[in-house]
């Protein structure tokens, strides 16, 4: 693997991780088991049976919450604590724990990226629950499974396919997160003001 796969590879699977962290352990895992793909040697643990059953046993659970409009947003809270050390294990595991330097810059680099989409997802999944109809959380969820295949896929096979998208990820990251800031915010505040009063109400 040259030095363009094993950085596409560490930022592919730190960006994945931040969106569907399961899935990702589960895909690489048995592509690499079934001859599809070739993991680096740190990761090759991925591919070990019981490695293989845990983590298709959790991505069968994510797939299903996920799905749960309110209990997707549990899930992602609860998650925020697995899912930023584990894009920087991954990104790691790429580059290569006897590479010191470059495998600490990677580390950070990809708990950084995993930590950025794992709060645009989250955020957004947020705002979309307060819809009462459990359609457009279906529809973002699907898009996220399909989003993070479509990246694995640009990780092994197309490395620079797979940084123009995460370009095209990072504009829109950055133009959404203050708008789903924002949006959670004004959510908040409705929600403070429907139990304690509208401090605007007139006085009797």
């Amino acid at each position: 693997m040259d030095t363009l796969q094993t950085v596409a590879l560490a930022t592919g699977l730190s960006w994945a991780s931040g969106i569907r962290l399961y899935a990702v352990l589960f895909v690489v895992g048995l592509g690499n088991a079934l001859g599809w793909v070739t993991l680096p040697h740190d990761l090759q643990v991925l591919s070990h049976p019981l490695v293989l059953s845990v983590s298709g046993l959790m991505l069968l659970l994510e797939f299903c919450a996920d799905k749960m409009p309110g209990f997707d947003s549990m899930w992602d809270a609860l998650h925020t604590f697995v899912r930023v050390p584990a894009g920087a294990l991954l990104a790691l595991g790429a580059i290569g724990h006897e590479n010191t330097p470059q495998a600490v810059a990677a580390a950070l680099l990809g708990g950084a990226l995993a930590t950025g989409t794992h709060l645009t997802k989250a955020g957004s999944r947020a705002l979309i629950n307060t819809s009462p109809e459990p359609f457009s959380n279906w529809a973002a969820s699907f898009s996220e499974d399909a989003l993070v295949l479509a990246i694995l896929w640009a990780a092994f096979a197309h490395p620079w396919l797979l940084f123009v998208l995460l370009a095209a990820f990072s504009l829109l990251m950055y133009w959404l997160l203050p708008r789903i800031v924002g949006g959670i915010a004004a959510v908040l505040r409705r929600i403070g003001e429907f139990l304690g009063g509208s401090p605007h109400a007139p006085a009797k």
